[in-house]
């Protein structure tokens, strides 16, 4: 089975190195021909775990392809995923223009049928658009090509994103067409061998339930983080709180992990888009909007834990452990650090950062408005406090000796309540977390 991906970044680039694991022979397509050559000498433009060996592997065997010119591979595809960016707009609401840019090349180019599936994140209708993009580049060229549009959603966690591709809980597929049913289901049925867990959907279900999914994720996360901060008020501790509330069957704990904000590639656009999409149909989503104004405030909430320990921030030293937004990627989209970097430079602080991968990730987006340390505890050097924003393995079990006689002043604040209260106040440290 031969299938094109239009669209190297994270998803089309996951998604296509596991399609080719199982055997498909797949070609990824970009315009950026400083990407694609990349690709081709074997150079990943992301981080994720396990990627590249997989990349290398497949490419070896003949199986992953790369190149610019989609008109170039369109004969030969039975289907064509578009992962192209759905960035969001000033307004929330997201970008189709490359979703639909993709749509018109295919109209103009295409020669037989193929089933033309829509893997970005979109909004209920994008499909009936790519749709529509088509019909109207063949009615241009005077033909009458069948073609079929599918919606398949992505549900790739970053970090632990080629598990999820290939031993997934669930795969979801709005499909219109038996035709198009049938193509779907032979292309994913190695993934289904122990478990079936493919699901089909009318088209614009699909397209709502990736949307819904992570807007219920980010509302657990903003629900847990106003619940602890109702907890700091009142004297109780929400790690008992979580624990009480998620033992109940019909919550579960997943998600329920207080922290200072959401950010990333998803939940930040995913949660703006839905709402917008809601307002276009008549609707408020005041949930959401509430969930999305917790979130704002959250990433703002050491900053003024820290504020009360230090009110003069001016030519303090301010370390940060973490700069991603959750380990195992280098991911920066949203993320709390960004608001973090940005109030304390207005305050006048001095803001040394370390993260074992998103060093160039920051510097791309901060430049020097921050010092780079080259290790944790040099990060640490002279500080006036520490602030823990991604749980990065290796920050969890720290030498509290050698980082209390780096710092100047022994305070820490920790965003993802990984430590110990009793432990690191028992050793002389001022100690802060979230919800206790």
């Amino acid at each position: 089975m031969k299938i094109v991906i239009v669209g190297t970044g994270y998803v089309g680039l996951v998604s296509g190195t596991c399609f080719a694991e199982m055997g498909v022979e797949v070609t990824c397509v970009d315009v950026s021909q400083e990407k694609i050559e990349s690709l081709k000498q074997g150079v990943i433009p992301i981080f994720e775990p396990g990627l590249e060996d997989l990349v290398l592997k497949n490419m070896k065997d003949g199986r992953l392809h790369f190149t610019t010119s989609l008109p170039e591979v369109l004969d030969e595809a039975e289907v064509v995923f578009s992962a192209v960016g759905t960035p969001p707009d000033e307004d929330g609401s997201a970008d189709l223009s490359y979703v639909l840019e993709v749509a018109r090349t295919i109209g103009q180019n295409m020669k037989k049928y193929v089933l033309v599936v829509t893997k970005s994140t979109v909004p209920v209708g994008t499909a009936q658009k790519v749709r529509q993009a088509i019909c109207e580049e063949l009615q241009k060229r005077g033909e009458d090509i069948p073609f079929d549009v599918a919606s398949n959603p992505e549900f790739l966690k970053e970090g632990a994103a080629i598990d999820d591709f290939m031993k997934p809980d669930r795969v979801v597929v709005g499909v219109d067409s038996d035709r198009a049913r049938k193509l779907m289901e032979r292309l994913y049925r190695p993934f289904m061998m122990n478990n079936y867990r493919l699901l089909f959907t009318d088209i614009p279900s699909a397209e709502m339930i990736k949307y819904a999914a992570n807007s219920m994720l980010a509302t657990r996360i903003s629900f847990m983080n106003d619940i602890a901060n109702l907890c700091e008020r009142v004297g109780a501790d929400v790690n008992m709180v979580r624990k009480g509330i998620g033992a109940d069957t019909r919550i579960g704990s997943k998600f329920l992990y207080p922290g200072c904000g959401y950010g990333g590639s998803c939940f930040p656009k995913d949660v703006k888009a839905l709402i917008k999409t809601a307002e276009k149909n008549g609707y408020e989503m005041r949930v959401l909007k509430a969930v999305e104004a917790v979130n704002e405030a959250q990433k703002e909430l050491l900053f003024h834990k820290l504020r009360k320990h230090l009110p003069e921030l001016a030519g303090k030293t301010v370390a940060l452990w973490g700069l991603a937004f959750k380990p195992e990627t280098d991911d920066m989209r949203e993320a709390t650090s960004l608001v973090l970097i940005r109030l304390l430079s207005e305050a006048g602080a001095r803001v040394r950062v370390y993260d074992p991968i998103a060093m160039g990730e920051c510097r791309r987006r901060v430049g020097d408005r921050v010092e780079y340390a080259r290790d944790m505890y040099e990060a640490a050097v002279d500080a006036d406090a520490l602030l823990l924003l991604t749980e990065w393995k290796q920050f969890r079990l720290p030498s509290w000796a050698v980082l209390k006689k780096a710092m100047r002043c022994p305070l820490i604040l920790d965003g993802r309540n990984i430590y110990d209260t009793d432990e690191l106040q028992s050793l002389g440290f001022t100690y802060e977390c979230i919800g206790r």
